[in-house]
């Protein structure tokens, strides 16, 4: 069994992107810092359109941010051009997409798509090492189309790691998969970070995944508003002194309000100071 020989950990500071439409810019990310080490596990939650497939792909070197530097390992890739992003992707960073079959010849075996995959006569050794690793060896011969979404998705993965990268991205891998089909992708991921030593970026809105995850991190309004462990969350204080509130704590401190903040012996007390309070 080989193993990754070089980790990589991710490093993110003041990330900001912009998407131009007529209408005028939409800010995907706002400022987004963050590490994540080499070899962790990390899962990227929050709503739909508050940017963690955009941080996922600015990581993958799809393309270049608008603002703001992006570490991988001592590398800054922030700034890179276009062949050198491809070179990337080709060799130390791997992006499975949303919907398996986005990343799979349906009308392949398994087999044939990790071969197809492999351009190297060690990356084709490894296509037949991760069939048996990855418990795949069973399906090696089944067509891609003929299997479960839960099979095509583990297979997307295999895939994925052909050429050993020291990081996987991947996007929303349990979408549309029953129970059973999600705990198997589940355990494939730990499995990989477990055999390979490969650092693992998972966005998700699943909250399984969340709870089964080392660490979490919760994109808001295109920043980081929280982070996890284990299921548990904890707000996160921005590089800039920024605070964002949990969602179901918003109410008792609403936008524009005025409070109060009194150092204590372990930390800080908020207030929120009502209306004469202050006269």
């Amino acid at each position: 069994m080989s193993s990754t020989t070089h980790q990589l950990g991710i490093r993110v500071s003041g990330l900001v992107h912009l998407y131009p439409i007529p209408e005028g810019d939409v800010v995907a990310l706002r400022g987004v810092d963050l590490e994540i080490a080499a070899g962790e596990v990390v899962a990227l939650l929050g709503p739909s359109g508050m940017g963690k497939s955009t941080l996922l792909r600015l990581i993958a070197g799809l393309f270049n941010p608008s603002a703001g530097r992006i570490f991988l390992g001592e590398k800054d890739i922030s700034q890179y051009k276009s062949r050198e992003l491809a070179r990337l992707r080709g060799r130390e960073v791997s992006l499975v997409l949303q919907g398996a079959t986005n990343n799979l010849i349906g009308y392949g075996t398994v087999l044939e798509n990790l071969v197809f995959a492999a351009d190297t006569k060690a990356s084709r050794a490894r296509a037949q090492e991760l069939l048996e690793t990855l418990g795949l060896a069973p399906i090696a011969h089944r067509v891609v189309r003929t299997l479960s979404g839960g099979q095509q998705q583990m297979c997307a993965l295999a895939v994925g790691m052909v050429h050993d990268p020291s990081v996987l991205l991947v996007d929303e891998p349990t979408s549309q998969l029953d129970h059973v089909s999600r705990d198997l992708v589940v355990e494939l991921l730990m499995r990989i970070n477990a055999e390979y030593h490969t650092t693992v970026v998972i966005v998700t809105h699943d909250p399984h995944i969340a709870s089964a995850m080392p660490r979490t991190i919760t994109i808001r309004d295109g920043r980081v508003g929280a982070e996890g462990r284990f299921g548990e969350e904890f707000a996160v204080v921005g590089q800039d002194g920024t605070l964002q509130l949990p969602p179901h704590l918003r109410h008792v401190l609403p936008p524009d309000s005025l409070v109060k903040v009194t150092q204590i012996e372990r930390g800080l007390e908020l207030r929120l100071v009502e209306e004469g309070d202050h006269e």
